[in-house]
């Protein structure tokens, strides 16, 4: 099992997708411990690659269209998370 601990903006670092059935549990800022799949996560992490993505003006692979140059691979390292949330 992977734990990851929500940090006091709402995300947990995770810069990379987790096997799909690994269980992954999660404390949040409020004291709450919930379990989710990696394959949930791992959704998350896609959403969160997709607004960078699409806010740093990137196609759907990641390639920069602009001059402008992107730090780190461009790729997400931080993915949001609320207590609650669906598992």
């Amino acid at each position: 099992m992977i734990q990851l601990k929500q940090d006091d903006e709402g995300f947990v670092r995770m810069n990379r997708h987790f096997p799909k059935k690994t269980l992954i549990s999660i404390v949040f800022t409020d004291g709450t411990v919930a379990e989710y799949t990696g394959q949930r996560l791992n959704g998350l992490y896609d959403q969160a690659l997709a607004a960078f993505r699409l806010g740093n003006n990137m196609d759907a692979k990641g390639f920069n269209r602009n001059d402008l140059k992107i730090h780190r691979r461009n790729a997400v390292e931080f993915v949001p998370v609320v207590a609650g949330m669906e598992p």
